[in-house]
């Protein structure tokens, strides 16, 4: 799955380790959902959502 997790993450000068923080996950995981090694379940694609403040269809779509 595409996202725009890292250039979001970016624009608030973010690492990977504070937003992981954030998530309450670890950096693993972030960086994992980043390179689309990973899709976060629905509850964390929410939670990134509103961490950001955008829907989820902002963030996330499908390849």
């Amino acid at each position: 799955m595409k996202n725009q997790v890292r250039e979001l993450r970016g624009e608030r000068g973010w690492s990977q380790a504070d937003l992981a923080e954030r998530l309450e996950v670890s950096r693993q995981t972030v960086n994992a959902v980043e390179t689309g090694k990973y899709d976060p379940s629905l509850p964390l694609a929410f939670k990134i959502a509103r961490l950001f403040g955008r829907p989820i269809e902002a963030i996330f779509e499908p390849d």
